[in-house]
């Protein structure tokens, strides 16, 4: 069997529909200077996503089948690809156009798979995106060394950027994720982190390859060092607004909707931002009750849980906490050059105030 080519296929109609409720216009539309919509802004990349993801089926190859199999399973679970869609949109507002923005969204994309695949066995995660986890379907073993495959094959390719500054941009970030990802480790079940130290692990383990996205779009366009570290600033932004929502929907979603079970961060002994606002605001019962739920990592009160931190007011100011983020990315999305493709990047940040998945 050709375990490539029903790969390559596999992907190319999961583009097609997956993201975009249709299929990618082969010419970009105009946005117009009055927020586009979320499905306008990936309308926008449509066509070059659709090209990202026969580069990434071409270099998913591997002559080892369960490889394919695991990268494949997880790689097509659906989400919008924040990450190659920001790089995307950034090379659009600069004006780059060359091929070499396909294989860099490919590699940041494949980097990101390989952190879920690690994040998922490490926190023993069963559902993401609606359905099980690469590590409940195939194993602990084969998730990680799949993650292992998707982390070696990222660096592959980026040395066909044949640029030190890519390379320098492309393994700082990718350190600096391990890092975060210790660090997270090793605040589990701590219920005294302060917001400082949330911030921290979120600026290192999910906006720094935000940040990397968007720089990458920068240096590809040779931009100077103003306009870089807008870039860098807008996707760092993002990045930590679009993290800080997630943890808002783990007491404030639906399962349905978001695709993975409620309260798994509170299992896990996460000390995430509703947490500790609600321990900061909380009287002595209400602080006592979260701490305990966060040391022991009992689900079992959940309820009283999500009612402390709405009863606190510490949901309403972890979605504030995120709209000043959103507000920090649109003030550096500004700074770049007005066209379609900035006024989508705008757009992503005053949207993802609203996210529900």
């Amino acid at each position: 069997m050709n375990t490539f080519g029903a790969l390559e296929r596999a992907l190319y109609n999961v583009v097609k529909h997956r993201v975009y409720g249709h299929k990618p216009s082969q010419v970009s539309p105009k946005l117009s200077a009055s927020a586009p919509s979320t499905a306008a802004v990936l309308d926008l990349v449509a066509h070059d996503m659709a090209q990202v993801d026969l580069v990434i089926a071409q270099r998913l190859a591997s002559g080892v089948p369960l490889v394919a199999q695991v990268a494949q399973y997880i790689i097509s679970a659906g989400g919008k690809r924040l990450r190659p869609v920001l790089l995307l949109l950034t090379c659009g507002a600069l004006g780059h156009q060359t091929d070499q923005r396909f294989n860099l969204a490919a590699v940041v994309e494949f980097i990101h798979t390989a952190t879920l695949l690690h994040d998922d066995v490490v926190d023993e995660s069963t559902l993401r995106r609606g359905r099980p986890t690469a590590n409940e379907n195939f194993g602990n073993p084969a998730s990680v060394l799949v993650g292992d495959f998707l982390y070696s094959r990222a660096f592959q390719m980026m040395l066909d950027a044949n640029s030190m500054r890519v390379m320098t941009t492309l393994a700082d970030a990718t350190n600096v994720i391990a890092e975060g990802e210790v660090l997270q480790l090793m605040n589990m079940h701590d219920a005294s982190l302060d917001e400082e130290g949330y911030l921290r692990v979120i600026r290192s383990k999910t906006a720094k390859l935000f940040e990397a996205s968007a720089r990458l779009g920068a240096i590809l366009a040779d931009s100077n060092a103003h306009v870089e570290h807008a870039c860098a600033s807008y996707g760092q932004a993002l990045g930590t607004a679009f993290q800080v929502i997630d943890d808002v929907l783990d007491y404030d979603g639906q399962a349905a909707e978001m695709g993975k079970n409620l309260g798994d961060d509170l299992r896990e002994g996460k000390a995430t931002l509703p947490l500790i606002l609600a321990m900061q605001r909380g009287n002595t019962t209400q602080r006592e009750t979260v701490r305990e739920a966060i040391e022991s990592g009992c689900v079992d009160r959940l309820q009283d849980i999500v009612d402390i931190v709405r009863e606190t007011g510490a949901l309403a100011a972890t979605r504030q906490a995120a709209s000043a983020e959103a507000q920090r990315a649109i003030d550096a999305a500004r700074q770049l050059p007005d066209n379609a493709y900035t006024q989508a990047m705008v757009a992503l940040a005053s949207q993802l105030l609203e996210r529900r998945t």
